[in-house]
């Protein structure tokens, strides 16, 4: 058991604070739920039954409750990890190995330990809940195979970029978080290109759309709207689950869009084209190139006080370091850096929210009418069993999109054609 001092002191009274709030924001989202979720709201009479609604409601409270056990079991096992004296122990044995494998091994110990842990909930999650509510369709040899190719993906990744970091810090000189950050940056962009061509197939089988005339549809979309798309693409959701969905990935030559089969099932062309059409406005309002630069910035950030905090020997000792191994740094790093994104999510999300709705109002100005696109998220969220009254202050932590009823009344108000 490692010894208290301020500055330890001072990090655990943060993450206990942003435990309970973590805790009373769940509490509230339930029972804003349980107080305003059994009456049938305007938008959906007519649409949704009282008994459809309160499935909704109990999906939405199932999940608020597994959340919760599983977060504080993840919480518990969290501060034993750091508490115990484990992790310098580890560090002070590895302290004889070349630094790469050391690093490797060092986070990969309690990464593999919390994973096991989790193995059950994430089983409980897709057999039970998932299961409970007909959106499971996976079986028990796809749920293993996908958590091995999960874990082989991390395991290369990770590897790859943990031994670029440790070997610019050694070999990199004072400058080192520059050039990290830059080889991040650029790792980012690889993957943006790449995750479509080579990762998503591992889990998912893509096929060009069978549709000629959606197809058509889509393409003359794409082309009206000035988005080159060459790759239109229905995926095998079904095989996995029966939510609903549609995405653009990729840059480039490797732009494409993506159907769950689920979505093409349930929804009318119209109802389709008006999904992408709100997609389509993220690319035209340049939001993406937005995020990447805001998180470009953060990350440069980040890695700035990295280098800061490689030096500080509070840092290491607080946490009962004798020793001052890179690796042990950016772990250190990264758990004090957890409670700083906790207080900044309110403001990413709201910025994404924002988003959202120019993008919602760009789909309205394409379609000319709201009628299908508003159609189209009643569905999604009769499919998807989406929660229609999350607690705003829920929302502004955990939300990246309004909640359905403000999405829809946006529209509505905006609708010249109504």
């Amino acid at each position: 058991m490692i010894n208290l001092n301020t500055f330890l002191i001072a990090y655990l009274g943060v993450y206990f604070i942003i435990s309970a709030l973590d805790m009373i924001l769940d509490k509230l989202n339930a029972n804003h739920l349980k107080k305003y979720g059994m009456n049938v709201p305007e938008a959906f009479e007519g649409f949704i039954d009282e008994k459809e609604l309160g499935k909704i409601s109990q999906y939405t409270i199932d999940n608020i409750r597994f959340a919760f056990v599983q977060s504080s079991v993840n919480k518990i096992l969290f501060l034993f990890i750091i508490l115990s004296g484990i992790l310098p122990w580890l560090a002070e044995s590895l302290n004889r190995m070349n630094f790469i494998p050391a690093g490797l091994i060092f986070f990969a110990v309690p990464g593999l330990f919390l994973s096991i842990i989790n193995l059950p909930f994430d089983f409980h999650h897709s057999f039970v809940i998932e299961e409970k509510y007909g959106f499971n369709t996976k079986t028990i040899k796809t749920w293993i195979f996908d958590l091995l190719k999960s874990l082989l993906i991390m395991a290369v990744l990770g590897t790859f970029l943990l031994s670029i970091l440790l070997i610019m810090v050694k070999y990199a000189g004072n400058t080192w978080w520059l050039w990290a950050w830059l080889i991040f940056i650029g790792f980012q962009l690889l993957m943006t290109i790449l995750y479509p061509l080579i990762i998503a197939p591992l889990f998912n089988k893509f096929t060009s759309l069978d549709d000629p005339e959606l197809k058509s549809k889509i393409e003359r979309l794409a082309e009206k709207e000035g988005i080159p798309i060459q790759n239109i693409y229905k995926m095998d959701a079904t095989q996995r689950t029966r939510h609903t969905n549609a995405y653009f990935s990729g840059l480039g030559k490797a732009k494409r869009i993506v159907l769950f089969d689920t979505l093409i099932n349930a929804h009318t062309h119209d109802e389709i084209i008006a999904i992408l059409s709100h997609e389509i406005g993220h690319m035209k309002k340049n939001h993406i190139k937005i995020q990447l630069a805001v998180t470009s910035l953060v990350s440069l950030l980040l890695f700035f006080l990295a280098s800061i905090l490689l030096k500080s020997d509070i840092m290491f000792e607080s946490f009962g370091f004798s020793i001052k191994p890179s690796y042990v740094g950016f772990f250190l790093v990264g758990i004090l850096w957890e409670p700083v994104g906790f207080f900044l999510s309110p403001m990413g999300m709201a910025i994404s929210r924002k988003f959202e709705r120019e993008t919602d109002i760009y789909a309205l100005r394409v379609l000319k009418t709201a009628k299908p696109f508003i159609m189209a998220l009643k569905k999604m969220a009769k499919e998807n069993l989406s929660n229609l009254r999350p607690h705003p202050l829920y929302v502004s932590f955990n939300y990246s999109h309004p909640p359905l009823l403000e999405r829809i009344k946006h529209l509505e108000d905006n609708d010249l054609h109504q």
